[in-house]
């Protein structure tokens, strides 16, 4: 595929994953609560991984790029493309988002962005009060696990057919456990769209960490699965 569809493909698919995930969390949280919300993440990775994963692989997200990249199966080009891709979609998709909110008089708030602690959460029921050493190790780790499981998947090795549903249901077992923790990044598109529209103040500050954390820990699993896979980057 040429540049420019891979990147419209990223672009759209990270725009649904942002509009379903987050929107459910905005619009119908608290109708649906955590599980729905999980729920709602995971089955847009599902959809936009049969309906864009022959283009590009369907990505949606830098931190699975990364981990892609530094396992050897994408060049630094591709990555640069997704990555833009991914940013941009997940913009658009909390623009679109924000939009929707004030046409019915809605307050933003914390806007689904990713944050830890009692004052990014201030007192909202469901949520743990996580330091930032805490929520950088469920991140990384979180992030670690969801890559060696789509490295697995998408390996030559595997059965063909399935890894949209594996990749999918893993990303709703890790939003089970950490949205109570840091409202569940793994993907730093995910978390620098609501971020740019968030109401709460430290929305901005904290962004580095869901940044940072995904990229360490899917960098971290492509170098295990390589050696466990008995695989090396090319």
């Amino acid at each position: 595929m040429k540049q420019g569809q891979k990147f419209i493909a990223e672009l759209i698919g990270t725009f649904v994953l942002v509009l379903g995930g987050c929107g459910t969390a905005i619009f119908a949280g608290g109708s649906v609560d955590f599980l729905g919300v999980a729920l709602a993440f995971g089955l847009t990775v599902v959809a936009m991984a049969y309906g864009v994963g022959n283009i590009s692989g369907a990505h949606l997200n830098p931190a699975v790029s990364v981990g892609v990249f530094c396992a050897g199966r994408m060049n630094a080009k591709d990555l640069a493309t997704y990555v833009v891709a991914q940013v941009v979609g997940a913009i658009l998709a909390a623009a679109l988002l924000a939009f929707i909110v004030g046409q019915f008089g809605g307050e933003r708030g914390t806007f689904a962005a990713n944050g830890y602690g009692n004052e990014f959460f201030n007192g909202a029921a469901g949520y743990l009060n996580l330091g930032v050493a805490g929520a950088f190790v469920v991140e990384l780790v979180l992030t670690f696990i969801f890559l060696i499981v789509i490295l697995g998947v998408t390996d030559s090795r595997s059965t063909k057919g399935f890894a949209g549903l594996a990749i999918g249901l893993t990303l709703t077992l890790i939003h089970l456990i950490s949205i109570p923790l840091t409202n569940t990044s793994v993907n730093p598109a995910r978390s620098i769209g609501p971020a740019i529209f968030a109401d709460n103040a430290l929305a901005l500050p904290q962004l580095w960490l869901f940044i940072v954390a995904p990229v360490i820990g899917a960098a971290l699993a492509a170098c295990v699965y390589n050696v466990m896979a008995g695989k090396q980057p090319k």
